[in-house]
């Protein structure tokens, strides 16, 4: 079993060797989108690797290709649904924002402020940010976005 480090929540997670850390993630009920189902085309499972990526499977090509559309994205940037944890002393940063897989899932924050940032699941850039109000128009954005990504799935 290795660790990994996740910041800044200060979780551990304990994983078998050769697992995708996503799926890590997910065992500890960490909520992710996987917009794209876990194939490496879109943003929602983006971290960012602060220490052992050589104890990481190397980046393939679908996710150097998506990584090169996600806004702010770094050589520490890394897919989670991508990567496979192999070695010990890894530390992970997880995402302040939330990632956005459809207006439906804003529909009830309507006229609110919003509490996080809200995240554009292909690029990574902010489409609501934290204490602005959620509006229709904001919403319609979502929904454009919504059939990007269907289209997307259907591709993959």
């Amino acid at each position: 079993m290795k660790h990994v480090e996740l910041t800044p929540v200060g979780n551990r997670m304990e994983v078998a060797t050769g697992t995708r850390l996503l799926d890590g993630l997910l065992a500890l009920k960490f909520e992710l989108d996987m917009a794209c189902g876990g194939k490496g085309l879109c943003a929602t499972c983006h971290v960012r690797v602060r220490q052992g990526e050589d104890e990481l499977s190397p980046r393939t090509p679908r996710e150097e290709r998506t990584l090169k559309f996600l806004a702010g994205a770094d050589d520490s940037s890394r897919l989670a649904c991508q990567c496979h944890v192999l070695g010990e002393g890894i530390v992970v940063e997880l995402p302040e924002g939330v990632y956005v897989q459809s207006a439906e899932k804003l529909i009830g924050l309507i006229g609110e402020r919003a509490e996080v940032d809200y995240l554009h699941p292909i690029t990574g850039k902010i489409l609501i940010g934290k204490s602005k109000i959620v509006t229709r128009t904001l919403l319609q954005l979502f929904v454009t976005m919504s059939e990007e990504l269907r289209v997307l799935r259907e591709q993959a």
